[in-house]
């Protein structure tokens, strides 16, 4: 497991990182967001070879979040309402395993948690289809070029952020009633 690893870290994969960040931001007790690569076999992958899509690994975000302010209950709610996670390898337009839905646990805690809440989710019958997030142990994280970092932040006005961001950003703020 990954040295940086514990119960105060979470790693999400949803799609493209620079959503998942848009929207963690905006919460109380997120520490820390860092857009980056997880779950592949390459070691140190650039923003390129990740979109090529083979080096296994996903867009993803490692998530430093003090458990008195928000609990990872929390974080997976937001998550889960964050991006479409019944869509194998696709978000949106985003397709390639890159853009999978997955949570990356950092203990047997957290991997608890994530399996019972998404069977949760699928006994309320949620979702019309299946989900398909994996949950699998964090072997690594690869801080994604400093670029990525706070993108949304840095580049409101560009297209994808206005088309793909935003209305995340809008739908979070009303079901988590947000300011």
């Amino acid at each position: 497991m990954v040295d940086n690893c514990n119960k105060d870290i979470a790693v999400f994969a949803g799609g493209c990182f620079w959503c998942l960040e848009a929207v963690f931001s905006m919460f109380d007790g997120i520490i820390e967001i860092v857009p980056g690569y997880a779950g592949g076999h390459t070691k140190n992958p650039s923003y390129e070879e990740v979109c090529r899509g083979d080096t296994g690994h996903a867009e993803a975000v490692r998530i430093t979040f003090d458990p008195s302010v928000i609990t990872y209950q929390k974080l997976l709610q937001i998550f889960f309402s964050a991006h479409n996670p019944t869509t194998l390898n696709r978000q949106g337009d985003d397709i390639g395993s890159q853009y999978r839905s997955a949570i990356f646990y950092c203990s047997s805690e957290q991997q608890s948690e994530a399996l019972q809440y998404i069977q949760e989710m699928t006994n309320k019958g949620l979702y019309k289809d299946p989900i398909v997030t994996e949950v699998v142990q964090l072997e690594s994280f690869y801080e994604a070029e400093k670029y990525h970092h706070q993108y949304f932040k840095n580049h409101p006005d560009q297209a994808y952020c206005q088309l793909a961001i935003q209305p995340k950003i809008s739908k979070i703020k009303k079901e988590f009633k947000v300011p």
